[in-house]
């Protein structure tokens, strides 16, 4: 947390300005091979300084404003050699992969949209009033290094066809499934569906489904047929649980008569249909209880012929939008593959079979020239637009996602194309969840800001296995989409993921189908690996049928530890949380939560989950504690001051150490946003330990 920053401590540095310079004898002595080197990290904008503080030298770059204490290595990434021969080892140098940059590239402006220009003053950065995340904390995930990327990279014309194909794949099921069966599509079945065929797919679309067996989907098979005759509603009232079972005898006896049945399953249904509403002519002062038991016993006799008569049916919904999303698919291919018709695959370095920190995805492809998205602010909201299609995110989020870009992006240090795929990214998002209101936010949901700092605290947690660069509190994380996330720091698909060791944070999205391959790659993870390797699950408790993912990971040999957490005493964090206002941010859990740990030995060892760990992550969880992330320095005044509730944890003795901590970490963000932003101004933090921050520019 408290880690050397380049723009607290420049008055007090000295640094080295070229390797060249006979600064001490050891430099002097040097061999020429190693003036070259040092020669080439000047020239990629590294400089060697000296921190007074920490007394001890490290290495700043003047171009991506990148600190480390260890010499840079220009090269694709850090290889761990210690881990080879069994050696638990911690990251020291940066998990990004480093690379060369362009010494005179312009630092981009993230208010005005533009690039800063010499000699004219910058304007005055954003600063949120809360984030949720901490980009500070360095990876201990370790992986096999790994080829580019073959995918074809994101451009703004070809997502724009992709939204409204899928738009349009989305009226197809609405109209298909009244046509066929006179209902509405169930909710989310959609968004599941895509999350169920993602698991099976081995098409080239990342969104839309195209290369699938078995065509038909388990996923909207049963949501569809569950709503069959009618959908069942929740009930508070006696009146309603009668209306309800009156239709659901009269929709069960009208699709027997209009359906193909067999005379047997024709008669059952019949005779249980009249019975029921003859029952309810005749009995009024039944109860709600009574009720609901009599649909339970309808549904239980009617049901398995209610299935058999609309199986075929269902079975024709599920293969027509299978084979609608294989056409749009072919055809956002062919009109991609057209638009990048001049462009060549670039010669990567030859991958060695080496085990590496965990780094971003990378294209083998090179991307086109991006073509120009507007960027304008409303209050709070960045609004990007492109060809009347306009896509907003939180300017807090906006900032997250600058760094993020900073981080893990190689191929364009000036931010030319920074806009188009941020605009890309967003695009994707919204498509995948929906135009309904707040449909599809909670498969982003994501664990409160407290979990996640005693997780990384108490576990060693420092990587999400389900995440997006929107909701991600690490910079380090998995998310569905390689092509438009991996610029922002993701490492791709979990499925896809192999890492040999590194404590891990896993909350999917609550699909049965995704969970349950989940739960398979971990076992043969924690299977083939022997070095320190620990996942931390966070899945709904669905116990009524259980789920197979449920029951596989509390009956696994690598659990080492489950517990549950009551519905409505936690909360989770919104899937929109990058657009919703911050009284919005939070939703508590209708159902309860189940954390289950799965660990091998060393991991174990490592991370065990003791009684007074495991007490810490329920304080963590506990509505009534919590806070809605971390306060900054307000924007009101030219001479920003930190507001009353951190000044108050910093500077009062009585304020909590987590309380303390997360407002040091917040203040690092402001630090590490302004001095991006502003390059031609000197930024001075000094923490006073005398109850106040002091902050000028």
């Amino acid at each position: 947390l408290l880690q050397t920053r380049h723009a607290e401590n420049k008055q007090d540095f000295c640094s080295i300005a070229h390797p060249d310079q006979t600064a001490s004898p050891t430099e002097s002595s040097l061999p020429e091979s190693r003036k070259s080197s040092l020669y080439e990290l000047v020239q990629a904008g590294w400089s060697k300084c000296w921190s007074k503080r920490e007394n001890r030298p490290y290495w700043f770059n003047r171009c991506t404003n990148q600190s480390m204490w260890e010499m840079p290595v220009l090269g694709q990434h850090d290889v761990i050699v210690s881990i080879e021969i069994g050696i638990p080892v911690t990251p020291t140098t940066p998990t990004v992969p480093i690379s060369p940059v362009t010494p005179r590239a312009k630092p981009w402006n993230s208010t005005t949209g533009t690039e800063d220009k010499p000699g004219q003053p910058a304007s005055a950065l954003y600063r949120p009033t809360i984030i949720y995340w901490d980009l500070d904390i360095q990876t201990n995930a370790v992986i096999r290094e790994r080829a580019p990327a073959n995918h074809l990279p994101p451009h703004p014309e070809i997502e724009l066809q992709r939204a409204q194909l899928t738009t349009k794949l989305r009226q197809h099921y609405q109209e298909l499934c009244y046509q066929r069966e006179g209902i509405e599509p169930p909710r989310e079945s959609f968004n599941r569906w895509l999350l169920e065929r993602k698991v099976l797919d081995k098409g080239p679309d990342h969104l839309l489904p195209s290369d699938c067996d078995p065509i038909i989907s388990r996923s909207m098979f049963r949501e569809v047929m569950n709503d069959i005759p009618i959908r069942l509603s929740r009930i508070k009232y006696k009146e309603e649980a009668r209306k309800l079972l009156f239709k659901y005898a009269e929709a069960a006896k009208k699709m027997i008569d209009s359906r193909n049945a067999t005379p047997d399953s024709r008669k059952v249904v019949k005779w249980n249909a009249e019975d029921t509403i003859n029952w309810l002519r005749r009995d009024h002062s039944a109860s709600k209880e009574d009720y609901m038991d009599r649909l339970e016993h309808l549904r239980k006799q009617c049901g398995p012929h209610v299935t058999a008569v609309a199986k075929d049916s269902v079975e024709g919904i599920c293969t027509k939008i299978y084979h609608i999303s294989v056409e749009y698919v072919r055809r956002i291919r062919q009109a991609h593959q057209t638009l990048l018709k001049d462009c060549n695959f670039m010669e990567a370095a030859e991958v060695q079979d080496r085990l590496v920190y965990c780094y971003p995805v990378r294209l083998a492809l090179p991307s086109p020239n991006q073509p120009r998205v507007e960027l304008h602010f409303e209050n709070d909201i960045s609004c990007l637009r492109y060809k009347g299609e306009m896509v907003k995110v939180n300017r807090g989020y906006f900032a997250k996602l600058e760094l993020l870009y900073r981080y893990s992006c190689i191929d364009d240090p000036r931010f030319e194309k920074f806009l188009s795929r941020i605009w890309c990214l967003i695009k994707r998002y919204q498509v995948m969840f929906g135009a309904g209101v707040n449909e599809g936010m909670g498969l982003q949901g994501a664990l409160p800001v407290p979990v996640f700092e005693v997780l990384n605290k108490q576990f060693g947690v420092s990587f999400e296995c389900f995440a997006s660069p929107l909701n991600s509190y690490f910079k380090q994380f998995c998310s569905a989409f390689p092509d438009t996330d991996g610029f922002f720091g993701s490492r791709g698909p979990f499925l896809n993921f192999s890492p040999a060791s590194g404590s891990f944070e896993a909350n999917p999205p609550f699909c049965e189908e995704l969970m349950d391959a989940m739960v398979t790659h971990f076992e043969e993870l924690l299977e083939k690996s022997s070095e320190l390797l620990s996942f931390i699950i966070f899945v709904p408790e669905w116990r009524d049928p259980l789920t197979p993912a449920l029951n596989r990971m509390e009956t696994s040999a690598f659990l080492r530890h489950h517990m549950s957490v009551p519905a409505f005493e936690h909360e989770y964090r919104s899937g929109s949380q990058h657009i919703c206002k911050k009284e919005e941010m939070y939703y508590k859990a209708v159902h309860g939560t189940v954390i289950i740990f799965l660990q091998n030995d060393a991991g174990f060892t490592k991370w065990e989950p003791t009684p007074e760990r495991i007490q810490e992550l329920l304080a963590a969880y506990q509505v009534s504690q919590r806070t809605l992330g971390s306060p900054v320095p307000s924007s009101t005044s030219s001479a920003p001051t930190m507001p009353s509730p951190a000044r108050s944890s910093l500077g009062n003795p009585q304020g909590t150490e987590r309380e303390r901590l997360r407002a040091l970490k917040t203040l690092h963000f402001f630090v590490d946003n302004f001095y991006a932003g502003h390059t031609y101004h000197r930024v001075v933090v000094a923490y006073r330990p005398i109850h106040h921050f002091h902050i000028c520019s």
